[in-house]
């Protein structure tokens, strides 16, 4: 059998005058060859005599009749399953070398009578005329934030014309991380689309009657699309493929991210800070690649407003017994003197500020699992008065501000277990007042040399490495009275 080129070669020989012999021999093929195509004019393909017969046994011919009764009542069912299922109720009447040529059989029979295909049907995209916005778990990525894993969500935006994207950490998938993700996305891109895409997410919007179906926008939400320029718009319901631009985006986004923490070397950042400008440096390397589409965007966006939506949930709350308040079911330690009155938590995605009488007073990490965030220069002078207290105290383990903290307390324990509850405390306070960096070297150094950490050897080692106080230097008052005899001795002269 000659190929299709051999009979394009032969053809095109013979037609610019070329003999049998002639033509037969530049498509390389035999003279009795060429004569028989060149008689039947036609390639290969139409000479080919198609094969229907058999030339063994048919080794699915004894369960074939009840594999194609399973697939008309259960179309779905796996080719390998299927072919397991019988292996194991048909036992020795077919062999298990028999998969491949099941698989065959199978797919044949599902192209010829199998249920319908679903469709996937190709919009027209328009550019500059919306933005899709989404959120996306991210703990595969095992990222750590200074050696504690980070278990967050990724915000996503994506423009479905050019495919431009935008991606942030966030720790919930809330109305504060949509107000941050939004307008950083639209400042990154220098531009608003004219809708933005969500979906049914209890973020955007809200059931507007009980026991129904129908979902309305939240008040807030529609506010910050007031404020951007922007028209929200909902997927139907139960129809994720329809932000399917977005939806798709976001396993592209974490294997791209995946390969550059392995090119990085580690997935551990110092803080969330720098953790967020990779993630921003990742995306701008993939839209560099489609700025060609991205420049056909820019020009139908709407400007940017002014200024940005507020970003912060403003709170007042009433400090505890305990010196705490709670924000978003979660405990935040302030100072103790401010117990009973009331404070003002400015609530941002990624961080919590508590002021006071307009100064602030606390600023922590927002807890992104509902981890209580107590410093202990908040409440270790009542601890110091009543140590007891340390040992069942619920937020005990936040007490502990650096692992060295606890090896001191075990080392302690070891040591005089009944004390080692006042003694610890007697550090935190040191820590407290001469510094925390100052009182973990020292304790450590203690560890290392196989000593306990008492609090007063600890002050000790403190004090000696303290620098010492500059001398008070004597203030000098001049002797008038040489003045004047000297200008006496100069008007003499």
């Amino acid at each position: 059998m000659i190929t299709e080129q051999q009979y394009r070669r032969l053809m095109r020989e013979h037609a610019m005058g070329g003999s049998v012999s002639r033509s037969a021999m530049m498509a390389g093929m035999d003279r009795k060859t060429a004569r028989r195509y060149l008689k039947a004019g036609c390639g290969p393909d139409g000479l080919r005599t198609p094969h229907t017969w058999r030339t063994r046994a048919d080794p699915l011919a004894a369960i074939w009749p009840e594999a194609q009764r399973w697939l008309e009542h259960t179309p779905e069912l796996e080719a390998k399953a299927l072919f397991e299922h019988l292996l194991a109720t048909r036992a020795g009447e077919i062999d298990s070398r028999a998969l491949r040529t099941f698989q065959r059989r199978v797919t044949e029979w599902r192209e010829r009578h199998g249920p319908p295909k679903e469709v996937f049907f190709p919009q027209v995209r328009e550019p500059g005329e919306r933005m899709q916005i989404d959120w996306t778990h991210a703990n595969e990525l095992r990222v750590t934030i200074a050696g504690v894993a980070f278990e967050h969500l990724l915000f996503h935006a994506v423009l479905p014309f050019s495919n431009w994207e935008f991606a942030c950490p966030c720790v919930s998938e809330s109305l504060l991380s949509l107000k941050s993700g939004l307008q950083a996305a639209a400042w990154t891109l220098g531009g608003v689309a004219p809708f933005t895409q969500s979906d049914h997410s209890s973020t955007a919007t809200h059931q507007l009657r009980r026991g129904q179906a129908e979902r309305g926008f939240n008040r807030e939400y529609l506010a910050l699309c007031a404020h951007l320029g922007t028209e929200p718009r909902t997927i139907n319901k139960a129809c994720p493929h329809e932000n399917g631009d977005v939806e798709s985006a976001h396993g592209h986004l974490k294997r791209r991210l995946l390969a550059h923490l392995t090119l990085r070397g580690s997935s551990d950042f110092a803080d969330l800070a720098s953790y967020a400008a990779f993630v921003a440096e990742v995306c701008r390397g993939a839209n560099a690649l489609r700025m060609s589409k991205v420049i056909e965007e820019l020009p139908r966006l709407r400007p940017l407003p002014a200024t940005r939506f507020p970003e912060s949930e403003l709170m007042s709350l009433r400090v505890s017994s305990h010196a705490t308040v709670r924000i978003k079911h979660c405990a935040y330690s302030v100072p103790a003197r401010l117990i009973g009155t009331w404070v003002q938590a400015h609530v941002r995605e990624d961080q919590i500020a508590i002021h006071h009488g307009g100064i602030e007073v606390a600023r922590y990490p927002r807890s992104a699992t509902q981890q209580p965030r107590i410093d202990y220069r908040h409440v270790v002078h009542s601890l110091v008065r009543k140590p007891g207290a340390f040992a069942g105290y619920r937020y005990r383990e936040e007490l502990f501000p650096r692992p060295v903290f606890r090896h001191a307390y075990d080392a302690l324990r070891a040591v005089e277990e009944h004390r080692a509850d006042a003694r610890y405390v007697q550090l935190l306070l040191l820590a407290a007042e001469a510094g925390e960096q100052s009182v973990a070297e020292a304790v450590a150094a203690l560890l290392r040399a196989g000593d306990w950490p008492d609090p007063a050897v600890v002050e000790k080692q403190i004090r000696a490495h303290e620098p010492a106080a500059p001398q008070q230097m004597v203030a000098f008052t001049p002797e008038l009275g040489g003045y004047d005899e000297l200008l006496s001795a100069e008007a003499g002269a």
